[in-house]
């Protein structure tokens, strides 16, 4: 969470808020002072003496001091680490209408720590009001909520509303909601190029989603001019940022040889990169290359594994695969039954191969 303060050093405040109910009083300009003063002890780090100046503007009503210890005792910055006086410092702030303890106060609600329960409703409530005020993040999480219907219904006008305003103030999150929402058409028309350009300008700060989606853009040649070494380049962005379906993609390139020369074991090292972090497709190309011996050594036993993990996952094509082994005996003992079963399970999943070897197995039974 974020605290609000005239710099980032301010939020390293060492206080702590006693448990108590605030007195009527109203804070006055001795408390703004004293406030700033606090302010210049964290400067030096001198926190001991910045929490002894910072305790009164709190208790005077201060909102701007009571977001402060809020943020310390959520982070644990100087005191012991405690949610519950967290949610009751930045509840003091927020119903004074201070932005950033709104946004935060929703943000413990949303994720339902320590003393502090799961609320949904809270939460909504209380981004909406930071998001009114004009905070960016605030905007962005509630375009998302109603982007995907989580603790409110799905509305895609709702998501480009509040996703837009996200993006003018160049929030991240914001610019690369809108861009989802051109690329798929979701409550707009579909417009590539519309996608394009706002998932480079979240790309551009470093978002690793929009960098692999942009990535995914020039693959295609969507709203932008068909590029491998682009594609690659924003792959290789968001794949160093730890991205499983970046890291997928770019074994992808180097399987099909696009953009690169066909080199199999790089497909190979990339694909075991997403597969370590349960991408079901990595997984499945994984045991796909072991199967068929490129860039590996041919390995049916490590490709059944690796198959049995994506099939684990819910993967159609892993699942066909596995009942083709089963069928043909490769790495396995040949068995029709387990055959039939693993072809069903594809079956389900609507992969018409498995429905063909379906009817095929009950034709040689008749």
């Amino acid at each position: 969470m974020k605290p609000y303060t005239q710099t980032t050093l301010s939020a390293l405040f060492a206080a702590c808020a006693l448990a108590f109910s605030l007195p009527a009083a109203a804070y006055t300009q001795k408390d703004v002072e004293q406030y700033d003063q606090a302010w210049e002890m964290s400067k030096q780090q001198n926190y001991k003496t910045a929490f002894d100046l910072l305790q009164q503007p709190a208790l005077n009503g201060y909102a701007e001091a009571q977001s402060q210890l809020g943020y310390l005792y959520e982070y644990g910055k100087g005191v012991a680490q405690d949610y519950s006086q967290a949610a009751y410092w930045y509840q003091k702030a927020a119903e004074q209408g201070f932005v950033t303890a709104q946004y935060n106060l929703g943000t413990m609600y949303f994720r339902g720590l320590g003393g502090v329960p799961l609320d949904l409703n809270q939460t909504i409530s209380w981004w909406t009001k930071a998001a009114q005020q004009g905070d960016a993040q605030a905007q962005a999480n509630l375009g998302a909520l109603y982007h995907k219907g989580h603790a409110v219904p799905r509305d895609y006008a709702k998501a480009f509303y509040w996703l837009q305003k996200a993006a003018q103030q160049g929030n991240d999150q914001g610019e690369f909601g809108l861009g989802v929402i051109y690329d798929f058409g979701h409550g707009v028309k579909q417009d590539y190029a519309q996608a394009a350009k706002w998932y480079l300008r979240a790309a551009q700060q470093g978002y690793a989603d929009a960098q692999d989606n942009l990535g995914g853009l020039y693959y295609r040649g969507h709203g932008v001019k068909q590029d491998y070494a682009q594609a690659m380049q924003w792959y290789l962005k968001a794949a160093q940022q730890g991205h499983a379906k970046a890291q997928y993609n770019i074994g992808v390139l180097y399987e099909r040889g696009r953009g690169v020369k066909q080199d199999y074991a790089q497909a190979m090292q990339w694909y075991l990169k997403a597969a370590q972090q349960d991408h079901a497709d990595a997984l499945y190309s994984v045991g796909a290359l072991y199967g068929r011996g490129y860039g590996v050594k041919q390995d049916y036993t490590q490709a059944m594994q690796w198959l049995q993990k994506a099939a684990n996952k819910g993967h159609n094509k892993a699942n066909y695969i596995i009942g083709e082994l089963y069928r043909t005996g490769s790495g396995v003992k040949q068995d029709l039954k387990q055959a039939r079963y693993w072809y069903e399970q594809a079956a389900r999943q609507g992969y018409k191969e498995a429905v063909d070897k379906l009817k095929k197995l009950n034709r040689k039974q008749r």
